[in-house]
């Protein structure tokens, strides 16, 4: 592998992070744009029966509106959540571990933006909500909270199945393998500090 491929890597992986964000947070803000402008708040559509249902509700707290009275906090929370990524972005190697950050980066800016710029105030803005599915969860949500949700699945799995950032795959027989030189290792250490030799004589020996 020459130098450079590992700078190439990290610009295809962050590419198509950027590309996963920008489409999920476009997917949310549409979505939430065409329910603001059609539906008036309280109003539900039933889409498949009351399988999915469109009502039209603003969340100013977190999941299950959880927290309405500390919407600022949240604010707070989710700036520092896109900055963590923004900043861990540049670890990433492996483009399954890219789409986790991007669906995950994507979500949080579709939330954040409602908090910032929507009613009543900047920092304090209520969340659009509009999915119901009674059947599924007892809560409404939207398309950023979908966006979430995926990421944190498939963090889920990528960790199950030892998918590094850098898009190796670590499993028990390479764990055995690492454990196995580091045993050795530690015996090497051990044998080059012992000042015994194995053809050493004590100074004792065959005195009477």
């Amino acid at each position: 592998m020459s130098p450079a491929s590992p700078s190439k890597a990290s610009a295809r992986t962050l590419a198509v992070l950027a590309l996963v964000a920008v489409v999920a947070y476009s997917a949310d803000q549409f979505t939430k744009f065409l329910v603001t402008t059609n539906l008036t708040v309280g109003e539900s559509v039933p889409v498949f029966g009351q399988a999915l249902v469109l009502y039209f509700v603003k969340n100013s707290g977190a999941a299950f509106s959880l927290g309405a009275g500390y919407t600022w906090i949240f604010s707070i929370l989710a700036a520092v959540v896109v900055v963590v990524i923004v900043w861990f972005a540049r670890r990433i190697r492996s483009r399954a571990w890219a789409i986790v950050f991007g669906l995950l980066l994507g979500g949080v800016l579709g939330n954040l933006t409602d908090r910032l710029f929507r009613e009543p105030s900047f920092g304090l803005g209520h969340v659009v909500d509009f999915i119901s599915t009674p059947w599924m969860l007892p809560a409404i949500y939207n398309v950023a909270d979908i966006c979430i949700v995926v990421s944190m699945a498939l963090f889920i799995l990528l960790t199950l199945f030892g998918v590094n950032l850098d898009g190796t795959r670590t499993t028990r027989a390479s764990e055995r393998a690492a454990q196995e030189a580091e045993d050795r290792e530690a015996e090497a250490d051990a044998a080059t500090l012992d000042p015994a030799e194995p053809g050493d004589v004590s100074p004792d020996a065959g005195r009477q």
